[in-house]
């Protein structure tokens, strides 16, 4: 189960961001997100960020409705929206609740320090799997308590694992609440994996393999994390091989759930209109109940450099896809939000320079993008084009030549100008509704500060021309980076 990513830190644009793998579903339904988060997070990231539908601002615009009626209405003030509050319980777990009225529904979810990256070279795939597997039942509800107790009232749940954590969400009427945490700390550690069930998931794990591969500019993405991050436990599959979850078996992965589930890993987000008194009690008579574990993660270790490569792989079709790749700041680094700007300038929207470039006036390209996530102990910016396999050679050398004139030259003012504004835009849509912004607060809490998430789009607004040129200088080298390349086989 997952989410579609959001920053895009991102994630439901979809190249322009090929970081998502497309996969089946732990719980599939109307508006379920699917897809893994293979690396960020995608879904209420930062610096992945959601992309703005083209036009989208015009079509607002044309479709206020026009009416013939000259009574003039007195504006209604804007509902104060009171700023989140973080509790820390005895035992560890992390509780945010942000009174959020102007919502009709309430956002509860559980986030784990717990993903990709904590899993032994043995235990690939492990936290994904565990995902699928706290949907089945535990001690006091019997498997299909979700479509009981969330969708039978109009809710919705679902889940999405990522190298730096996984997260539960659900989003139901407001008074659900208080019920809704309560399904979540018990499925957090009082999961029975059931042997039956845990077979019978294989299968859907499995296809969720097959399906990741279906999409060749998502597929490239993924396969460029190995380029650029190497022998680092960002370099692997979320979903892990084949082998190891052919071979998984119970106590495995009761193992896992028992070290990786434990309070000092939980924190706790509920945004809606709620009682937050009310709510911060259900928090600590569920989840506040859980005993210490004495567990402490162990901090993400930096990548080391990129060791510079250049691959080209065989894969049927007519068209060629390219992927070049960069190490980029981790998520709590200073230069977060210039590089943040910079991949917007280079690539993320129509006017960027890239499509400009090797679209527009060289016809290079079918589509041309760059993304940048940001993850808790490294980063990855990338350049990704689909194009006919003739002109690979010489869009790779454009990429260069474009990248080589930020370097040299910087942004113009119009072009920093325009990246903050896209900024402000993508931020006031991801914290329209209760659901985003208890996704950008987890998120936060989970892999940086909740502090640095409040305060990141006046970040932004801050970063100056020379700042974005200094990053360019700093991370994206023409002679160092990972490059790989999907080609139609010879015939």
């Amino acid at each position: 189960m997952a989410c579609t990513s959001c920053k895009t830190r991102k994630m439901s644009y979809l190249f322009t961001n090929l970081q998502l793998v497309p996969g089946r579903c732990a719980r599939a339904g109307p508006g379920a997100g699917c897809g893994i988060l293979p690396v960020s997070l995608a879904c209420g990231s930062l610096t992945h960020r959601m992309r703005l539908p083209r036009g989208l601002v015009l079509t607002l615009l044309i479709g206020l409705p026009v009416s013939g009626c000259t009574i003039a209405h007195s504006p209604q003030p804007a509902p104060v929206i009171q700023a989140p509050v973080r509790h820390v319980l005895p035992n560890g777990v992390r509780v945010i609740i942000q009174e959020f009225r102007s919502s009709e529904v309430v956002a509860v979810q559980l986030w784990v320090r717990a993903g990709g990256r904590d899993e032994a070279a043995s235990e690939l795939g492990l936290a994904h799997y565990l995902e699928h597997m706290l949907f089945k039942g535990t001690t006091t509800r019997a498997r299909g308590f979700v479509d009981r107790d969330v969708e039978g009232v109009g809710g919705r749940m679902n889940a999405g694992t990522s190298l730096d954590y996984t997260f539960y969400h659900a989003v139901l009427p407001a008074p659900r609440a208080v019920a809704t945490i309560e399904m979540l700390a018990d499925i957090s550690v009082n999961s029975i994996l059931d042997e039956t069930e845990l077979e019978l998931e294989k299968k859907v794990v499995l296809e969720e393999m097959r399906l990741s591969e279906d999409s060749p500019q998502r597929y490239l993405a993924r396969q460029l994390y190995g380029v650029v991050f190497g022998s680092h436990a960002y370099s692997r599959p979320v979903l892990g091989t084949a082998d190891i979850i052919q071979k998984l078996t119970r106590d495995t992965l009761l193992a896992f759930y028992r070290r990786h589930y434990v309070p000092e890993a939980f924190a706790l987000v509920v945004v809606g209109p709620v009682n937050p008194t009310e709510t911060l009690r259900a928090a600590e008579r569920t989840l506040g109940r859980l005993p210490r574990s004495g567990f402490h993660r162990l901090p993400g270790s930096a990548p080391a450099s990129l060791t510079p490569k250049k691959v080209d792989v065989p894969r049927p079709g007519a068209l060629a896809y390219l992927g070049m790749g960069w190490l980029g700041p981790r998520l709590d680094h200073a230069d977060t939000p210039a590089v943040d700007l910079l991949v917007s300038i280079l690539g993320q929207s129509r006017s960027s320079r890239l499509p400009q470039s090797l679209r527009e006036r060289l016809a290079l390209v079918n589509s041309v993008g760059s993304d940048y996530t940001a993850l808790e102990a490294g980063g990855v910016i990338m350049v990704t084009a689909q194009l006919e396999p003739p002109n690979l050679a010489r869009a790779e050398a454009e990429i260069l030549r474009e990248v080589q004139r930020l370097r040299e030259q910087g942004v113009t003012d119009a072009e920093l100008r325009r990246a903050i504004t896209r900024a402000e835009a993508e931020h006031a849509f991801r914290s329209e509704t209760a659901e985003g912004r208890a996704r950008l607060l987890g998120h936060a809490e989970t892999v940086w500060r909740l502090a640095e998430e409040l305060a990141y789009i006046d970040r932004v607004r801050s970063v100056t021309s020379e700042q974005v040129r200094l990053a360019a200088r700093r991370y994206l080298d023409p002679e160092h980076y990972g490059r790989l390349a999907f080609v139609p086989p010879a015939r």
